[in-house]
C-alpha cells in the first residue's frame, strides 16, 4: 500500500505550496517514483488534489447530551458531548469510575466483541457499542470532542445514529485553527477472506466512497442488498442517519435466552422473520445494507484521519472494519 504524504526534496523549496501542508499530511512515508518529482508541475498537482479534500478541524459549538439505555445491559446511561481543543480527537471519559479514565477513540484501543465496537484500557475502563455515536460525530465532521458517559455502554436508542446526530446538529460545530490530517490511498489492497472482505483502492475523484454488498444467509427476508455512500455528498441525514441495527428472529431469541437485550423491543431494532421486519416498517428497501455502511463510517473514524479512497465491503463487519483501519495505519 502507498499513501500520499508530504514529499521533501533536498534543497528544494517549492513555490506556492499550501500553507500548513506538513500538518495536513504529516507522515514521512511518501513513496517517490516516476510519478513524482521536484518540478513545479507536480507540486501544483499535489496542491490541486489536496484542495479538494483539505479542511480545518472542528469541535462542538456548545455542549449537548443524549440519554437512553444500553441494548446489551439494559442499563440507563447519559452521554454528554463537550467541546475539545485542536488535536484532542474523540475521547471517552467514564464519569462513573473513580479515576475518570480517558479512553481515546482509536483502533489501537479496540476490544473484540461480537456485534459491536468497543474500546478498552483494561478492566472496567471500557466503552461499548460506540459505532453509531462515532458515525454521527464523523458525519458532522466533529474531530475533537470529549464524550462523558456514566456507564460502560452507549445508549442504543432506535438502533441508528438519529438521536446522536440530532443532538449534535442542534448545537452545531466550531471551526478550529489546525488542519485535519488526510490519508490518500494510492495503491489497492484487501483484507479478509473469500467469503467476507474489504477491498480498498484509490479514488479517481478524490472522494471517499463506501460500498457494501450484503448477503444475509441467516434470513431470506433480508437477502442480498447493495448500497453506495459518499460522505462528501453531505447526504448522511437523508440516506443513513435513520438506518437501524438488524438481525434475524432466531438470532434475537438466542440473545434473549442468554439474558441479553432484555429491554429491547421490536420497535428498537429491526428483527426479521420470514415475512420481513416484525412490528416495524423499513425506511428503505436496502436499509440493512445502509446500516452496514453506517457502521463502517463509525468504525473508520477510529483512525485519526480523513480517509480518501474507495472502500468496497463484501459481507464484512466490525472486526474487518478494524482490520482495514489498522492496515491503513501501518505506515503511519
Amino acid at each position: 500500500m502507498s499513501i500520499v504524504s508530504y514529499p521533501t526534496f533536498p534543497g528544494v523549496v517549492p513555490t506556492g505550496t499550501v500553507p500548513g501542508l506538513e500538518n495536513l499530511i504529516p507522515a514521512p512515508h511518501f513513496r517517490s517514483g516516476p510519478n513524482w518529482s521536484a518540478s513545479l508541475t507536480n507540486w501544483e498537482l499535489l496542491e490541486d488534489r489536496l484542495s479538494k479534500v483539505r479542511r480545518f478541524q472542528q469541535t462542538l459549538a456548545l455542549p449537548t447530551f443524549v440519554e437512553g439505555f444500553g441494548f446489551w445491559t439494559g442499563e440507563d446511561v447519559r452521554v454528554e458531548f463537550r467541546p475539545a481543543d485542536c488535536n484532542t480527537g474523540i475521547v471517552f471519559v467514564r464519569t462513573d469510575l473513580d479515576d475518570l479514565p480517558r479512553i481515546p477513540a482509536h483502533v489501537h484501543y479496540r476490544e473484540a466483541k461480537a456485534r459491536q465496537t468497543s474500546l478498552s484500557l483494561g478492566g472496567e475502563a471500557r466503552v461499548d457499542m460506540i459505532e453509531h455515536l462515532m458515525a454521527a460525530l464523523a458525519a458532522m465532521r466533529i474531530d475533537n470532542c470529549e464524550v462523558r458517559v456514566d456507564g460502560p455502554e452507549m445508549p442504543g436508542m432506535d438502533g441508528s445514529s438519529k438521536m446522536f446526530y440530532q443532538a449534535l446538529k442542534k448545537v452545531g460545530v466550531a471551526v478550529q485553527k489546525s488542519l485535519k490530517p488526510v490519508r490518500i490511498v494510492q495503491e489497492p489492497f484487501r483484507v479478509g477472506n473469500e467469503k467476507s472482505y474489504i477491498c480498498v483502492k484509490p479514488s479517481a475523484s478524490y472522494e471517499t466512497v463506501f460500498r457494501y454488498h450484503l448477503d444475509y444467509e441467516a434470513c431470506d427476508a433480508i437477502g442480498t442488498q447493495d448500497y453506495t455512500y459518499s460522505p462528501s455528498k453531505d447526504n448522511f441525514a437523508r440516506e443513513l442517519v435513520h438506518c437501524r441495527t438488524f438481525l434475524a428472529k432466531h438470532e434475537a431469541d438466542y440473545l434473549l435466552s442468554q439474558g441479553l437485550c432484555q429491554r429491547v423491543t421490536y420497535k428498537n431494532v429491526l428483527v426479521f422473520d420470514a415475512n420481513g421486519p416484525i412490528d416495524n416498517t423499513l425506511h428503505f428497501p436496502d436499509e440493512c445494507a445502509r446500516h452496514k455502511v453506517l457502521d463502517m463510517l463509525g468504525d473508520f473514524a477510529l483512525g485519526p484521519f480523513d480517509w480518501i479512497g474507495e472502500f468496497d465491503a463484501h459481507c464484512s463487519g466490525h472486526q474487518l472494519n478494524a482490520d482495514c483501519v489498522k492496515h491503513l495505519l501501518m505506515n503511519y
